[in-house]
């Protein structure tokens, strides 16, 4: 029943008049004045043909809600006043529709979003946020067809995607390597897997440090997951896929409205294949169930649930190759860089084993939002994430022996190590957040304050892996051929309480840890419209963060308390409605605990916090109604890095907090509908990330010092897509991919050529309910480095990959 028109009831407005006619009128007020100014309005003024896109809108069924007290029916105190002398506000300049999906409310078509509630906590067009911020749609996830959440990022300027040890998701934002700075519907998902996005309705990219929405760390940059969500539209939406590697695939979506007051939604999708590289595999499934209630005008309740799991070969990728001379742990140096190893330039070949590298996740979510609008400038939405994580994987990779797992000069030998690790974790978070829109005086104030309380709880068990050599305990090492490199035999997995060696050469203690941490936070945000043309922005988050550890070795119990003040401003001047300037100034800052927080050392308990500060000037300019071109010239600054105090007993991690990186960029983006056939996604990045104080002492064998560009940041990188259609049926899309040189760590010593890649796609609209899609990723079978973690696990990318996929709207 897609598209079938309904009747709009007609809700009383303060006036008595029918609050639907009153919108209704002013609706086809401003559709008009908006129509009258534009492009195709002139062009068709000059007697040139234009062609518009169509819009197809499906309005609610009749409902008859309560009707709302006599007491609440007062006008908006965040209104315009009626004097026309009056600034208007910026979002206020905005023509606005009765609507409630998800699409609707982000002025979402195709690659396009108008606006997002991510980075503010309230909707907010994209041209009135001081910040780089890409959005990605469901329309744009859904045409490539990518197997992995990071996948998606490629076609985004500034962000890389780190190989993450083979077992989660992991960026490089701005030059800041992250597993943490992950949110889902704007809350904490910072436990280290691979997500998927089959129930994925946007994936927002927020750059530069986002402290005052987001909290601690979140110094490069947050990736946000916002769900679908049951808004009433009525969808039933199954896919199946196929493709290369034996990939198998299979989605539901499935939603309605019930009644009047409740509405549900229901995604699932399960997926197996295996992989390009040899003996990898992955097995994947979900599910989740979603209920929106409305049980008045002004209130909604939203509830979710989703189970998902994920098992898949843990892979860290190939070792480098030595070069003759390195010192002596090493495969070369700073100044004389060397390159990936690939047995006879095959990359799908395996440098671990089949049966005991693996990586193992499954996620229990629950969430809880409730919404009120008091109808007198004062909204509310408070909201609770419970979410329980259990997270196990185990690695056979490269590492250890004279060249620490790089392939030796004469191409003879490399070395094998192993470990498994549990990482679970429970997560609780509450969030409640005010907005309140009023004026001061000729001053219009949007004013966002709230609270966010949480409460992190796991373990982090750690064993080393143990080969057999003949003796009772084995060997943390074991040689291979580097041309036969997939290991087939056993590996006893030992955990060692202390660091001395009991005759396996492992010399450190493996972690052992359960830990707790409580947040408290709070923060304010005032946006201040000035004129129609300028806006200031005022805004400052106070951050508890609150932890202790147990180390089950030792039985020793430490604690740590932080108390963090992050600030923002910004400056927006828009000397027209579909144009704005802006410059902003923003801190964030990440406790000594790091990313993770897993456990504290003596070292932790003393280090300062590392502060991110970035300043940024950038624009943003609709080309078009539905053509948004971003751009963004910044400086980010990390100090407090620690740098680890030379001959430390293992495992204390004393350090000194002198390290610094800066990082300087020019992000430029171009996203939308150039015609309303021609949708494009174009970014570009020129990023220039350096150590600006060492970050290790100068001894040690592969130091990290000021000048070192930091891992895995090219200088440039290129990216677009673009997807014309041709016909009502068949529609086409290619892509290119250009990343720069970079370094596998920041000591600068195994360099990652530049790469190019090439995607493509054909898209048939069958009928109305039957769609088919082919994608081919990486069309010319290039071989290229795509990732790494260190200097010896180096990801290759995937080689040619075709997936067909079939739709059905029933």
């Amino acid at each position: 029943m897609e598209g079938k028109a309904m009747a709009l009831r007609p809700t009383m407005g303060s006036s008595g008049r029918p609050r639907c006619r009153t919108l209704v009128a002013a609706s086809t007020v401003a559709m008009t004045a908006a129509f009258a100014g534009s492009a195709p309005a002139r062009a068709q003024a000059a007697g040139q043909q234009v062609e518009i896109p169509p819009v197809n809108v499906t309005a609610p069924a009749e409902t008859r809600r309560p009707s709302r007290p006599a007491a609440s029916r007062h006008a908006d105190r965040g209104a315009p006043r009626p004097q026309p002398q009056r600034a208007q506000p910026a979002e206020q300049q905005q023509a606005t529709a009765v609507a409630q999906s998800q699409d609707a409310r982000t002025g979402t078509v195709g690659y396009y979003s108008n606006s997002t509630s991510v980075a503010t906590k309230t909707d907010t067009p994209l041209l009135n946020i001081p910040q780089s911020l890409s959005v990605i749609t469901k329309d744009f996830i859904r045409d490539q067809s990518y197997q992995n959440l990071t996948d998606v990022t490629r076609y985004v300027p500034g962000v890389a995607v780190h190989q993450g040890e083979g077992n989660r998701d992991e960026l490089v934002i701005r030059g800041i390597d992250s597993s943490a700075n992950f949110f889902v519907n704007g809350f904490r998902d910072d436990v280290q897997y691979f997500r998927d996005v089959y129930n994925t309705q946007s994936i927002e990219l927020l750059k530069g440090p986002a402290a005052i929405t987001f909290g601690r760390g979140a110094g490069g940059g947050v990736l946000n997951r916002t769900l679908k969500e049951a808004d009433g539209t009525r969808v039933y939406e199954a896919t199946a896929q196929t493709g290369s590697w034996g990939d198998r695939r299979f989605t539901l979506d499935a939603g309605q409205a019930i009644n009047e007051n409740v509405a549900a939604r229901l995604n699932v999708f399960y997926e197996g294949a295996d992989a390009f590289r040899d003996f990898n595999h992955l097995e994947r499934y979900g599910i989740n169930p979603t209920v929106t209630l409305t049980p008045d005008d002004d209130t909604r309740i939203k509830l979710s649930y989703e189970y998902f799991h994920d098992d898949r070969t843990a892979d860290r990728g190939n070792p480098s190759q030595a070069e003759a001379g390195a010192p002596a742990g090493t495969t070369a140096t700073r100044f004389n860089p060397t390159t990936p190893f690939a047995p006879t330039g095959d990359f799908s070949i395996f440098f671990g084993s089949p049966s005991l590298n693996q990586a193992i996740a499954t996620v229990q979510t629950g969430m809880a939002l409730i919404e009120h609008d008091f109808d007198n400038g004062l909204t509310v939405r408070n909201g609770t994430i419970a979410a329980d994580y259990k997270k196990f994987y185990q690695n056979i990779y490269p590492t250890g022996g004279a060249f620490n797992g790089g392939v030796d000069p004469t191409d003879t030998f490399f070395n094998l190590g192993a470990y498994q690790h549990t990482t679970n974790r429970d997560n609780v978070f509450n969030q409640t957040d005010f907005t309140y829109k009023t004026w001061v005086g000729p001053t219009h104030h949007t004013v966002g304050f709230g609270t966010e309380f949480g409460r992190q709880t796991g373990v982090d068990i750690r064993n080393t892996g143990v080969f057999p050599n003949g003796t009772p305990t084995g060997i943390n090492t074991i040689t291979m051929n580097p041309f036969s490199p997939t290991y087939f035999g056993p590996v006893t997995f030992v955990h060692h309480f202390t660091n001395t060696n009991i005759g396996d050469g492992v010399t450190t203690a493996d972690s052992n840890s359960s830990y707790g941490l409580n947040i408290q936070s709070g923060y304010v945000r005032d946006t201040v419209d000035i004129t129609r043309y300028l806006q200031l922005i005022g805004a400052v988050r106070y951050d508890r963060f609150d932890m202790s550890a147990l180390d089950m070795n030792t039985s020793i119990q430490r604690a740590r308390l932080d108390n963090l003040v992050s600030p923002a401003a910004a400056v927006i001047v828009k000397p027209r409605d579909d144009l704005s300037v802006y410059g902003a100034y923003s801190v964030s800052y990440l406790p000594s605990t790091g990313d993770q927080f897993s456990a504290l050392n003596n070292g932790q308990l003393i280090l300062q916090p590392q502060k991110f500060e970035n300043k940024e000037i950038g624009l943003k300019w609709n080309i078009n109604p539905k053509y948004l071109l971003s751009t963004a010239i910044y400086q980010l600054d990390r100090t407090n890095q620690p740098v680890p105090v030379p001959g430390a007993p293992p495992g204390s991690g004393l350090a000194f907090p002198n390290g610094a990186s800066t990082i300087r960029g020019l992000e430029i983006s171009l996203n939308g509908y150039i015609t309303d056939r021609w949708q494009s996604q174009l970014g570009y990045a020129y990023t220039d990330a350096r150590v600006a104080k060492d970050l290790t002492a100068a001894t040690v064998a592969l130091p990290i010092l000021a000048g070192n560009r930091v891992q895995l940041v090219p200088f440039s990188q290129f990216a677009w897509w673009n997807k014309y259609r041709f016909t009502d049926m068949w529609s086409a899309g290619v892509g290119v991919i250009y990343f720069g040189d970079s370094f596998a760590s920041s000591d600068d010593t195994v360099r990652l050529p530049a790469f190019f890649r090439f995607d493509a796609g054909v898209y048939a609209n069958i009928d109305r309910n039957w769609k088919a899609q082919l994608t081919v990723e990486n069309i010319l079978n290039t071989n290229y480095w795509a990732s790494a973690d260190g200097d010896n696990n180096i990801s290759a990318g995937q080689g040619r990959t075709v997936r067909l996929k079939a739709m059905y709207k029933f």
